[in-house]
């Protein structure tokens, strides 16, 4: 029997089980939309963390002071005295010139902060102010300028403001060259940055930027020798990896700690896009695995349609067998039955899943481009791979189901088939 006469007869049982296949349908589609939306939601939020940490701060990591033995630092370095506490103690300029001596680094900026009081048009409030070095700031930093100008050297009243301090921190919006008091003195805004998706690499949207010496006497109980932390910048981000680890063995030498003291920590964009990237991943196949289950109860309900197809069509197989069908011809035929339930189960529900992951941005948030849904607060992404594993898995699932009863109606003897009631 040719393979398209068997198509046609394994179409026909399925239109002429309307009610019943689509029972069974149904049970494929729900397992398949769920996985389809679950992780379009999953990819998004990765696709989300790409966008924000993606171009922000790849060749750059941060020296901090203390280090959480029950974490690790860089690279993961385990806990090797079994404490769980953080010990601390606080960067210097010996640790800039140590880290500026490393092979493959670019700029080094030491940073201090702290919170102050400002003032602007009668109006108070308090903010937070980093002090940073203006010549390597500039060039670390990761947030573009809004309007005016970068610190530069020299600059003694001089501050760069975040998006939100310079809008949405004053019923007036501060505007470009504009005194601004903080902690009693007047200072000059030079430049306004633009909003930034990421603090890291020195961009922050709720920060006052002014030069460290200046900042040194600006911010309450502040040291004078002291950095609260030290952004690095490395020449090539290929290599932030190898640089960031070089820096921490000459830290530790340089500070004659070995790694069950070490006292600092350093961290990058890249471990914590790769650590939210894993968990993201992680928690989306564990929602998957959950709604699989809905492909394993249509699996079973494929199988017991294809059980009552094989007893409604009895007589008609007992035919097919006395005019010459083989076993093999009528196995192909309710195969290719249950292949069908598949296939149609998993294409509705591609559609439907598809469906609820460009309108659940549209209700959360608005509609992106490019195959990204969302804007501002959820992104979803249906990458076409997921649709054609997701039609492959649901016709699969079919076929599996239709294997034992599809043998059994192979194996039916055409004299008991024809005398079956």
């Amino acid at each position: 029997m040719r393979i398209q006469t068997s198509f046609k007869l394994a179409l026909n049982i399925l239109l002429h089980s309307k009610l019943r296949s689509w029972l069974t349908i149904i049970g494929i589609v729900i397992g398949v939309a769920a996985i389809v939306a679950i992780v379009s939601i999953g990819e998004g939020a990765s696709a989300s963390v790409q966008q924000r940490l993606g171009g922000l701060g790849q060749d750059i990591f941060t020296v901090s002071p203390g280090f959480n033995r029950a974490r690790g630092g860089f690279r993961g370095f385990e806990d090797h005295d079994g404490g769980g506490g953080i010990d601390q103690k606080n960067l210097t300029e010996k640790d800039i010139i140590i880290i500026k001596s490393t092979a493959g680094v670019a700029y080094v900026n030491g940073i201090i902060s702290g919170r102050v009081d400002i003032s602007y048009l009668a109006e108070s409030t308090t903010a937070s102010v980093q002090g940073v070095d203006p010549f390597a700031w500039k060039n670390i930093i990761t947030t573009k300028l809004s309007t005016g100008r970068y610190l530069e050297q020299g600059d003694t009243n001089a501050v760069v403001l975040g998006s939100r301090i310079a809008t949405g921190t004053f019923k007036q919006p501060v505007a470009i060259n504009r005194p601004i008091t903080i902690e009693g003195k007047s200072f000059k805004v030079v430049g306004i940055l633009e909003s930034s998706s990421s603090g890291f690499g020195g961009g922050s949207d709720n920060a006052i930027f002014m030069p460290i010496a200046v900042a040194r006497n600006t911010i309450p109980d502040v040291g004078k020798t002291e950095f609260g932390s030290i952004s690095v910048k490395v020449e090539n981000a290929d290599f932030v990896d190898q640089v960031a680890n070089e820096t921490i063995q000459r830290l530790l030498l340089s500070r004659h700690l070995t790694q069950k003291t070490q006292d600092f920590s350093v961290t990058s964009a890249k471990d914590i896009q790769e650590t939210v990237a894993s968990v993201t991943q992680t928690f989306t196949l564990f929602l998957a695995a959950i709604a699989a289950v809905s492909l394993i109860v249509g699996a079973v309900g494929i199988a017991n349609t294809m059980f009552t197809s094989v007893l409604e069509k009895t007589k008609q197989i007992g035919v097919m067998k006395a005019i010459g069908a083989r076993n093999r011809d009528v196995m192909i035929i309710f195969m290719l039955n249950a292949g069908l339930v598949g296939l149609t189960g998993g294409l509705i529900g591609i559609l439907l899943g598809s469906g609820i992951s460009y309108v659940l941005p549209q209700l959360l948030g608005g509609l992106g481009v490019g195959g990204i849904a969302g804007r501002g607060g959820i992104l979803t992404v249906v990458p076409i791979s997921l649709l054609v594993e997701a039609l492959v898995v649901s016709v699969g699932i079919g076929m599996i189901a239709g294997i034992v009863p599809a043998y059994r109606a192979s194996k039916l003897k055409p004299v008991d088939a024809l005398r079956y009631e």
